[in-house]
């Protein structure tokens, strides 16, 4: 039975092999081919694989798609509307697994811990939107499945920035600590400050190369968060076609909630909409500062452009 176990595991964690591996260095692929063997050597010592497998027939697995960002882009408001359809099976919590050392190195037995039971027709996704900007990420992924679909989601960089500053400051009020006003972090010394975090996040094209070197372009499927928005049906649509499912989700899963102010979803006679936390006013930003952003994002999003082969409704 302990011999049926490990074989059974090994099978799932078994990245799927594709022709085309990333340009790195003969080093960097024998480190990467050691850190997979690490983890699989973990994984084959575990024994609570039959933790996984559930009486109905269901099982705990890899993800077969991940939501890799971007932070305040919209991963929450695409998971929710994504689980919608019958053949998702969706991880609830932020995983952190590929860009958090100390659950990296729990191997991916772990990290098949984390994900919810699942059937054989379905796809697992789970959602982490710091993986986008994190420099590690790209390989650990490629490590574990290079055949991987990754979904990503933007929306306007300047608008992700005041949105990332909003969380944070709301954070810090819910815990009555004290947090500077948001003109603090983007002046310094009286220009913009572009050694801030938020700032940095939003330059999409530095941190989409990080991931074309491992995955080509047709494996990462780019959500308009700003149409999400507006109109969460089209792109949802999109979503379903790369993914290679079924049409099963319809205009009428979704309803425009005028008091929130934002789309809530519709799934069988039950309506639920966003965490209040999601849609949250940003704070005003003088006229000056905005066309600051705006003017500072706008090479990088044309570099972006070019990269991706398509354009976004951006200032």
């Amino acid at each position: 039975m302990a011999a049926f176990l490990l074989g059974a595991v090994l099978l799932i964690v078994q990245p799927q092999v594709v022709p085309s591996r990333p340009a790195i260095n003969s080093k960097a692929e024998t480190t990467s081919q050691s850190i997979q063997r690490e983890l699989l050597r973990k994984t084959s010592q575990k024994n609570d694989f039959k933790e996984n497998i559930h009486s109905n027939g269901s099982c705990r697995q890899l993800p077969h798609t991940v939501i890799i960002g971007v932070r305040k882009g919209g991963t929450r408001a695409l998971l929710e509307m994504l689980s919608l359809h019958p053949d998702i099976a969706a991880a609830e919590s932020e995983v952190h697994f590929f860009d958090w050392e100390d659950h990296y190195r729990n191997g991916l037995q772990w990290y098949i811990n984390q994900m919810p039971f699942s059937y054989p027709h379905q796809i697992t996704v789970e959602k982490t939107p710091a993986y986008f900007t994190s420099p590690k990420v790209p390989e650990r992924v490629y490590n574990m499945n290079q055949s991987m679909r990754l979904l990503l989601i933007l929306r306007d960089p300047s608008e992700r920035v005041l949105s990332d500053y909003t969380q944070v400051f709301y954070n810090h009020m819910q815990k009555h600590k004290p947090y500077p006003s948001i003109e603090q972090f983007l002046i310094k010394d009286g220009e913009l400050n572009v050694g801030y975090k938020a700032i940095n996040r939003s330059l999409y094209y530095i941190h989409m190369q990080n991931w074309l070197k491992y995955f080509p372009l047709d494996h990462i499927h780019i959500v308009d968060g700003d149409k999400l928005i507006k109109d969460p049906f089209p792109e949802i649509e999109k979503v379903e076609r790369f993914l290679k499912l079924s049409p099963q989700i319809n205009a009428s899963n979704f309803y425009f909630n005028k008091t929130k102010g934002f789309y809530c979803l519709r799934d069988s006679g039950r309506e639920r909409c966003l965490h209040e936390s999601k849609g949250r006013a940003h704070p005003q930003v003088d006229t000056w500062l905005l066309e600051k952003l705006h003017e500072y994002f706008h090479e990088p999003n044309k570099k972006f452009f070019e990269l991706v082969g398509r354009t976004f409704d951006w200032h």
